[in-house]
């Protein structure tokens, strides 16, 4: 099950980072989670929001650049080893991770979200081997 996942371009200075979420607060766009890395010169805002598409069309009208990608938001035990042994069934088939974030949500389990080369392909490895995804709209409702 493939989520929305919002991304915003943001210049690298003070206060920027507060005027994007002040933007989605203001359109009563609830973050469910993010992950924040610095270039030089901006700053990437990768966010999990319960309204990816209106979080993206408020940002664009106030002015910043921002896109929609696929992510995979992945349920895994929360023990030693869990999240090596999901990167081991991903890349025996052969798929190629971008980059992931975790996130907490319940004692025995954590999420990570990942962004794949092949979203449709991780989604049916993951299917095959019975391993958890979660909407956005479930991640909203836990």
């Amino acid at each position: 099950m493939l989520a929305k996942q919002l991304t915003v371009f943001i210049e690298n200075r003070s206060g920027r980072l507060s005027e994007v979420l002040n933007v989605l607060k203001e359109n009563n766009v609830n973050i469910l989670s993010l992950s924040l890395a610095d270039t030089t010169e901006f700053g990437l805002l990768r966010l999990i929001v319960d309204n990816a598409a209106k979080g993206k069309e408020k940002l664009t009208e106030n002015g910043f650049s921002s896109l929609l990608s696929d992510v995979s938001i992945i349920k895994i035990l929360h023990k030693v080893g869990s999240l090596q042994e999901l990167l081991r069934i991903i890349d025996a088939n052969g798929v190629n991770i971008e980059y992931m974030y975790g996130l907490s949500i319940e004692d025995s389990t954590a999420h990570v979200v990942l962004k794949a080369s092949n979203t449709e392909k991780l989604e049916q490895i993951l299917a095959e081997n019975g391993i958890s995804t979660l909407s956005t709209e479930e991640l909203a409702n836990l």
